[in-house]
């Protein structure tokens, strides 16, 4: 679910938007206690739809202030659309193998039984809807939080990075880890200091944000509030730390995911928008001779 933080007057946060803020988070998480309540009573009739309700739930709130006419993201929907596309097909490439090696796997019982390859649909909508969700939160800390140069994003990355390396090349054997781990910090070694992107402290101030609803969903996705989860992972293919139910390797696995979609985003919203200038300025230049 994103994150918005919009003043009614300026569109921009206040003290009384901090306090609606906490309230609706409030209400978010009892909802959650509520809903797994609700699944775990209702288990044999509607706990086929567990994860579409998921990937469903974490969709319909960006879905609709996509139109707010001070975020105005649907206008964004094609850059989107381009870049997730691209990611998507990398990410549920790298799914089917690894489900067929056995590195996760999928309960049938929260499942519609609809497949794609040895994937379940639920799976296929969860790189787009996660994906959507997130951005779609960027797009507005971006919007409403543009001035993130004070985060010292490139002692960050280069931590990470070092961090990253050092733990994935000393697990090779556990797969889920080395190469999530060693893919995450190639990428973000490449984004910032070889590209030198200007929106990567944007990134990751919008990731510590990502992080509040990510153990929401992902709690849900490994059993938190269930009886059974509907992801589950062989712990032989990864370190085997988890927080609460959810592996480690999921963060940056999520992170991975994300930027990659981010920095497409980015790059196909300069694309259109620089092709829109273009298309309206001999049209501006005929009007004024």
């Amino acid at each position: 679910m994103p994150i918005l933080f919009i003043s009614e007057q300026s569109g921009k946060h206040t003290k009384y938007t901090t306090n609606i803020w906490k309230k609706k988070t409030a209400n978010a998480l009892v909802c959650c206690w509520f809903l797994s309540n609700i699944l775990k009573k209702q288990e044999k009739m509607y706990a086929n739809y567990t994860y579409l309700a998921i990937d469903l739930g974490s969709l319909v709130v960006p879905l609709i202030f996509s139109f707010h006419p001070k975020l105005l993201f649907y206008k964004k929907w094609v850059a989107f659309g381009f870049a997730n596309f691209i990611v998507s097909v990398l990410f549920i490439a790298w799914d089917m193998y690894y489900t067929h090696l056995g590195v996760w796997g999928f309960n049938p019982q929260y499942l519609t039984g609809i497949h794609v390859g040895n994937l379940p649909a639920e799976e296929i909508l969860f790189f787009m809807c996660i994906p959507f969700s997130s951005v779609f939160t960027y797009h507005c800390l971006k919007l409403f939080y543009p001035d993130r140069t004070v985060i010292p994003y490139k002692e960050i990355t280069l931590f990470m990075v070092m961090l990253l390396l050092c733990i994935g090349i000393q697990h090779p054997t556990h797969i889920y880890t080395s190469v999530t781990f060693i893919l995450l910090a190639l990428t973000l070694l490449l984004l910032t200091f070889v590209f030198e992107l200007p929106w990567i402290p944007n990134f990751y101030f919008t990731y510590l944000i990502i992080l509040i609803p990510f153990f929401i969903v992902n709690g849900l996705l490994t059993g938190t509030w269930l009886e059974d989860p509907v992801v589950w992972y062989d712990n032989t293919k990864n370190l085997g730390i988890r927080l609460g139910t959810i592996p480690v390797e999921d963060i940056f696995y999520g992170m991975l995911m994300l930027i990659l979609n981010t920095a497409l985003f980015e790059y196909f919203d300069r694309k259109i928008t620089a092709k829109t200038v273009s298309e309206l300025i001999p049209e501006n230049n005929q009007l004024t001779v």
